[in-house]
């Protein structure tokens, strides 16, 4: 291909007649096109695909190979088939310019040629060819984006999937782990938190029991004395008639006849409250018992009425609200084979929990707080202990995340949001049983713990 002036566009003007020929050049003289000329179709397509002009003014009426022919003949060649052909016409020649526009040509021109109309005409398809050229080659370069960037997004899906795959591969061993640690830190916390209290527990019971046992054996003598010292006042004031001013005088001063009938209803109440003492370090040694490494035969009653009697003070009335009842309905249990120190756990977690929630609940109106305890056998080997209480509910956000560990509604320092999930541990993975609850906002919710009679030894 020839070098071109840049400034100017290349036209090719194929014509038979060389008066034609040269009058077209003419004018051109002094334009903005650089023209080039053939005799003929066939030097016409030759040049055509050598030169590669702008455009191309091609005669129709030639001999050997027409106007027609050559212009089919140029757009059937990959190098020729797109530069815009125009065909001259003279004005008495009968064409087909359908036919012309058909094959590929974009306008005709008449002969005589009108320099200023030619002129127009071709600025115009120029023009038009050169916006048509650069669509073209904008258009394929968008193509070639668009198949890059589907390539490229091909690539990134099967990256992003792979990725996901990976990272949900990822996701399942860090949860598998994560639960797997969290497991063992609630075993530890439980075992430690059990085995602290059980030897705090059993040393403070065992201090306890000295001075009460000591008490308790001496108070029935001191009872015992105060009776006989009684009587013996009563018969020095039966046969002793005297009146003596000191004595009386004293026996007003101390309220005598008072102190003769209140004196043994203290020593009466002392007995009691030393009773309770021991009641309560029982309690206390029944609730924190260490448990051997094997399951033992349990009074699930006990453990509950010692929960109780170590929450007693929990369940008085207080500024906030009345006392609350606890009603007991227990059923005719056999005794559960089970490691009672940390079944007496899960009663404390679930009872004290069930006072939480009504502590949290507006009191003012004349509803009673309660708690509710029932115990019964289902399925024959199976028994089940249900706490009901009518505090403050949960919602099923709460509800749903409620046995995760380390998860707490209540207040920093208030909770650990250990106690549920401790509890959960302790009677599905240590007991075979299952730990379920029923709630709503604002209504109260209910724990069942259904723990099988016999199960088997770890």
């Amino acid at each position: 291909m020839k070098s071109k002036n840049l400034a100017k566009k290349s036209i090719l003007i194929i014509d038979d007649s060389p008066t034609n020929l040269e009058l077209i050049s003419e004018l051109f003289n002094d334009s903005e096109f650089e023209v080039c000329i053939a005799p003929d179709g066939e030097v016409g397509i030759k040049k055509a695909e050598v030169e590669r002009p702008d455009l191309i003014l091609l005669d129709v009426i030639m001999p050997g190979i027409d106007g027609f022919e050559t212009c089919k003949m140029l757009k059937k060649n990959p190098a020729t088939k797109d530069i815009p052909v125009i065909f001259m016409t003279a004005r008495s020649e009968t064409v087909d310019k359908v036919k012309g526009l058909t094959i590929g040509a974009v306008d005709y021109i008449t002969k005589p040629f009108q320099q200023e109309e030619v002129l127009a005409r071709l600025r115009l398809h120029l023009r038009l060819y050169s916006l048509t050229r650069t669509l073209e080659e904008q258009n394929l370069i968008l193509t070639e984006e668009i198949e890059k960037r589907a390539i490229a997004e091909a690539a990134l899906r099967d990256f992003a999937r792979e990725l996901e795959k990976r990272v949900e591969e990822r996701t399942a061993e860090l949860t598998r782990a994560l639960h797997d640690l969290q497991a063992a830190q609630l075993q530890l916390v439980q075992s430690e938190k059990m085995s602290i209290l059980g030897q705090l527990v059993a040393s403070v019971a065992h201090e306890i029991n000295n001075p009460v046992n000591f008490v308790s054996g001496n108070i029935s003598h001191a009872q015992q004395y105060i009776n006989q010292l009684i009587e013996h006042l009563q018969l020095y004031q039966q046969y002793c008639q005297e009146k003596i001013p000191n004595i009386e005088e004293h026996a007003r001063h101390i309220d005598l006849e008072y102190l003769i009938k209140d004196l043994p209803k203290i020593i009466s109440s002392m007995k009691i409250g030393i009773e309770r003492i021991r009641s309560l370090s029982v309690s206390l040694r029944n609730f924190y018992r260490a448990d051997s490494l094997q399951k033992l035969a349990f009074n699930i009653h006990e453990g509950i009425d010692s929960t109780l009697l170590i929450l007693g003070h929990r369940l008085k009335a207080n500024n906030e609200r009345p006392a609350i009842e606890v009603i007991l309905k227990y059923g005719k249990l056999p005794l559960v084979k089970c490691y009672p120190g940390q079944l007496n756990q899960v009663f404390m977690n679930l009872i004290a929990n069930a006072i939480d929630a009504i502590e949290e609940k507006d009191w003012k109106s004349v509803s009673i707080p309660t708690i509710r305890i029932s115990t019964e056998v289902i399925k024959e080997d199976w028994v089940a202990i249900r706490i009901v209480d009518n505090g403050c509910g949960m919602t099923p956000e709460v509800k749903q995340r409620l046995f995760e560990p380390l998860f707490t509604t209540k207040p920093r320092g208030k909770g650990t949001g250990l106690g549920l999930s401790i509890s959960r541990q302790i009677v599905e993975e240590k007991h075979g049983g299952r730990l379920t609850c029923i709630s709503e906002e604002g209504e109260g919710s209910e724990f069942v713990i259904e723990l099988p009679i016999n199960s088997p030894s770890e």
